[in-house]
């Protein structure tokens, strides 16, 4: 370091320890505050969420969706929207994180209003699960036959196993014959034998153990093979916080519509929506 003297400039002499000691704790910059995140997420993922939300001071409000909404995508994109519209009213936001993947096109048409959405680029919560999209279509290229159990989807028994079986058996009968009810058991049955293995997929959640016992016996009734396998938290995780990078997320700037995309990116921008920002 040079200092100024009458004579020109000359080395300084002041010690590394005497100029440090001359800046105060208070002339430091704070850190760059995370941004204010506002979480729309499929019930799914309620275990994941609080789980690697706990250590997250930028997650300012979270709406959790009924994961039934996937059955119906015109509905699913209707709920969603109406939730983006109503986060509109709030100027403490940065941005509105969807946690969702394209779910049968039920997230494509949303359309962001004053707040940035950002959204994973991902057929379903699966790739989310296990981290990338790439790691999701590997283990599906080394497992086609595998169906994927997590706490979230076995909490909604919407996997296979008795439990389902008996709550579609009383579900149909509510509607239709009991010959009627037996043919589409049957045909629900006829579904599940396309696959052999049930493979749970562990984020670390506190039920994580219970869960993953579950999804066990559920393929022991099925006659099917079993696997426990350790997900990744990292794409969940940035998701809820940043970086928001163009490889694994989309982000759709207040005035645009979300898109499908019949690539790898899966998800595009689409046309600009009549939503003033």
């Amino acid at each position: 370091m040079l200092r100024a003297t009458g004579s020109g400039l000359a080395p300084a002499t002041e010690s590394c320890e005497t100029a440090a000691s001359t800046v105060a704790p208070t002339d430091i910059p704070p850190p760059h505050p995370p941004p204010r995140v506002a979480l729309i997420a499929c019930s799914v993922f309620e275990s994941e969420i609080a789980r690697h939300t706990a250590d997250m001071p930028g997650i300012a409000v979270i709406r959790t969706l009924e994961m039934g909404l996937h059955d119906r995508p015109d509905r699913l994109r209707t709920s969603l929207q109406d939730e983006i519209t109503a986060l509109d009213a709030r100027a403490d936001l940065d941005v509105v994180v969807l946690a969702y993947g394209l779910c049968g096109m039920g997230t494509a048409g949303l359309r962001a209003g004053r707040h940035p959405l950002v959204i994973p680029r991902a057929h379903d919560c699966f790739t989310v699960f296990l981290g990338s999209k790439e790691k999701y279509a590997a283990h599906q290229l080394a497992c086609p036959t595998c169906y994927y159990y997590t706490p979230g989807w076995n909490r909604n028994r919407r996997v296979p196993g008795p439990e389902r079986l008996e709550a579609t058996r009383a579900d149909l009968a509510q509607r239709f014959s009991p010959d009627d009810v037996e043919f589409l058991l049957d045909t629900e049955r006829d579904a599940w034998a396309l696959h052999d293995t049930a493979t749970f997929i562990d984020l670390d959640t506190p039920d994580a153990p219970a869960e993953a016992d579950y999804a066990r016996r559920c393929a022991a009734w099925l006659g099917w093979k079993f696997e426990h396998i350790k997900g990744d938290p990292t794409l969940l995780r940035d998701l809820l916080q940043g970086p928001w990078d163009d490889l694994r997320f989309q982000v759709v700037p207040p005035g645009s519509s979300l898109a499908h995309s019949a690539d790898d990116a899966i998800l595009r921008l689409g046309p600009p929506s009549n939503t003033t920002p």
